[in-house]
């Protein structure tokens, strides 16, 4: 990949994906898909993730900006990985929880989210002018992303710094979430995103990491699950029921341990699959 593609942030996006498909009907799949992953999560002499191993095989990075995770310096240096390796750049805004990694809740106003995700996005965005990259997307993080699966008021704030930042940047959202809803009145270009190594429940959101078998380890499983995802238009629930989800991009966990080979794997099944595999910002 040229590096060109880390500067496409602001370009059209690509048209919306087909009808939803069930399992019944395999002819309706999906063509392109995006791997995103989290990362200048780091911090001062911690390291967290492997980003120079994830950024070989992702086409979305998703950027910590010091409240859940990552530091100034950390934040340039991921950026400037992103650009060699063609890899779009988004924001990855949590809560201001650092002790805690951005994954216990927080009891703010929707005020309050609103103004620390835009200061979020506005400090990638800023370092990611510096080095000559557009913003792509934004994503929230970790707890702050679940409760607004179902809240109303913290989707709706989220929606509107990026709405406040620029209309053109892509949001990212779970399906059927409130974040969709909130996006969509004001908008925005709504990425559709699905999980690759997480269990389900049957009503579409994720298992709770405090749930044993939430995360899915087994590589052969994750890619096997995620091709289908894919193609099905679908998942898997816990119960085995089959929830239908819609797709553009899929997470790959950058503090999962081993997840620069589950990332290049990953890409590997949908491309022999006949995926392809494509940040969502280009065309």
């Amino acid at each position: 990949m040229s590096a060109a593609k880390g500067t496409t942030g602001r370009e059209k996006g690509i048209s919306s994906p087909a009808t939803p498909a069930h399992p019944a009907h395999p002819a309706l799949v999906i063509m392109r898909i995006d791997i995103n992953s989290d990362m200048g999560e780091s911090f001062g002499a911690y390291k967290i993730g492997n980003d120079a191993g994830l950024m070989k095989s992702i086409t979305s990075a998703n950027i910590a900006a010091g409240f859940h995770g990552g530091d100034p310096s950390v934040l340039r240096e991921t950026i400037r990985l992103a650009k060699v390796h063609g890899v779009g750049v988004g924001a990855h805004p949590g809560f201001p929880d650092l002790v805690g990694f951005g994954r216990r809740a927080m009891n703010v106003t929707a005020k309050e989210c609103e103004d620390f995700v835009l200061y979020q996005i506005a400090a990638v965005a800023g370092v990611a002018q510096a080095e000559g990259v557009r913003l792509q997307h934004v994503k929230a993080h970790g707890e702050l992303f679940n409760m607004a699966f179902t809240n109303a008021e913290l989707a709706g704030a989220i929606a509107r710094a990026v709405a406040a930042f620029d209309k053109s940047t892509i949001l990212f959202a779970f399906p059927n979430s409130e974040v969709v809803k909130a996006g969509r009145a004001l908008g925005l270009r709504i990425a559709l995103e699905i999980f690759a190594d997480r269990a389900y429940e049957p009503d579409g959101q994720l298992v709770s990491r405090r749930k044993p078998g939430a995360v899915i380890h087994d590589p052969d499983i994750v890619v096997a699950r995620a091709v289908k995802m894919a193609k099905e238009r679908g998942v898997t629930a816990v119960d085995g029921s089959f929830v239908p989800l819609e797709a553009e991009t899929i997470c790959v966990h950058g503090d999962t341990p081993g997840s620069d080979h589950l990332a290049a794997r990953l890409r590997a099944g949908f491309e022999a699959a006949g995926i392809t595999v494509k940040a969502v910002g280009l065309n």
